[in-house]
Formats: C-alpha cells, structure tokens, sequence
C-alpha cells in the first residue's frame, strides 16, 4: 500500500543515499565502518526518523549492523552445530552468518518474497515444533503477529532446554499499545508506525518475553562506547531470551 510516509522514507533514503555516492566520488575522507559487509564508508543513508540508517555499500540497517557487532565480538554466539530458525530472512549478512549452521532454516509466512535458498513457508501461529531449535532469530517480526503471546509461547516450546531467542521489535519509550488486522491499514500506520503492524511496542516487551517462560538479557546499542556507536551507526535493542529448562510459561 502507497502511503505519503512511506514515500518520505523512500525520498529521504533516495537523496541521501545518492548524496553520499557523490561525497565518495569526490574522495570523501571514509571514516566510517559497516560491520554487516566490512566496507569503510564516509557515511549512513538516511530513512524515515533516523539520519544514519542504511549502509551505502551493502544497505544493511543500525539492527543488522548491531548483531553482526555482537557476533563478531564475542557477546552472542551462532550455534554452528545445532538448529536455527531465521525468520524473515531479509538481512543478507546473517542469512551468511546463520547458515553455517549444520540445520538452519530459513523461513516466513510469505516466503516468495525471498531469494534465500530452501525458504520453507512458517506460520508463527501455528508453530508446534517441541525442543528443536539452538536458535530462533526474528527482527522485527513480533509486531506483525495476531497475538504475541501465544507466539512467544510457541517459540519457547519450540526451542531446545539451553536454547535462545534473539528478537528485535520497533520500540517506542511508551508501553506498548495492542491493535489487531480489523483495524483500517491507514489506522494502523497512524498508530503503530506501518500499515502492516498490529502493536507498537515499549520497554514492556521485556514482560511479555519473561511471562512466556524465558530468562532475558537486554543488549542496548545505546549503552555502548559513544565511538564505537559512532563509528558503525549502530542503534536499537536486542532481547536475548533463553529457555532455561523444558518447564511450561507461567
């Protein structure tokens, strides 16, 4: 659906993106780094509120770059032997970091939107899979699922005693606020941001994720060193929730 916001995101994204292509062909000092693909850049391109979004070189987002990051430092660890499932595979550095992996699974509700090799069709509603995943990834997933928690239970049960989920939401510093698909699309992008979201969520989350049965760490770009998320633009919060043992939610 073609809505005025989304044509300012994309305006926005268009010029400073052909803004910075001109900056570097005028030999722009490159003082900038993208973790997602390792190019030097002399900037990120911006989209919609956020001035530093996009990588020049490969596109990755402030998310993406923070999780390649977190990988690439130690502080998150792929699970190279074991099962991992990725849904919404968009993010083409982790599709290359989580395939490693000896079973990983690519996977949406819609998967002819992707290119990603052996992308299976998942309806997180509907997951019944019982400890069989290391891994579940999911950035920016959850606010597009009817019912959240029935969700995040489904995950839990689906990965193994041990096993972690690694979510990213869009996260606004208000609880979060629930709506549903009877909701008009133009409503919905007035409430939560984007046509297709049915909730926008607060630092809350973090509630809903323990209700369900997980342990959780918060990982916050924002309480990195200044230069460090200087020099990669990195931004947002990962939840890292972990399922302790086989025990049921609360």
């Amino acid at each position: 659906m073609i809505t005025v916001q989304r044509v300012a995101k994309a305006v926005g994204k268009y010029l400073t993106r052909a803004s910075l292509k001109a900056r570097m062909a005028l030999g722009a000092q490159r003082n900038r780094s993208c973790p997602a693909c390792g190019a030097s850049v002399v900037g990120f391109f911006r989209y919609g509120d956020n001035a530093e979004w996009g990588c020049p070189q490969c596109g990755a987002s402030p998310r993406e770059r923070l999780m390649n990051w977190l990988i690439a430092h130690g502080r998150l660890t792929v699970p190279v032997d074991g099962a991992i499932l990725h849904l919404a595979p968009n993010e083409a550095s982790l599709v290359r970091r989580f395939s490693v992996a000896k079973d990983y699974i690519p996977a949406d509700l819609d998967p002819a939107r992707y290119s990603v090799p052996n992308i299976t069709r998942i309806d997180l509603m509907e997951l019944a899979d019982a400890d069989r995943y290391d891994l579940f990834y999911a950035s920016h997933v959850m606010e597009h699922v009817p019912d959240d928690m029935a969700v995040l239970r489904n995950i839990h049960r689906a990965l193994k005693p041990g096993g972690e989920a690694w979510l990213i939401v869009p996260l606004w510093d208000k609880p979060t606020e629930d709506g549903s698909y009877a909701m008009p699309p133009r409503e919905r992008e007035r409430r939560f941001g984007q046509w297709d979201h049915v909730r926008q969520y607060g630092p809350d989350f973090a509630d809903r994720i323990r209700a369900a049965g997980f342990d959780l760490e918060e990982i916050d770009a924002a309480d990195l060193d200044a230069d460090l998320r200087h020099f990669h633009a990195l931004d947002d919060r990962l939840f890292r929730a972990r399922k302790v043992d086989g025990a049921a939610p609360r």
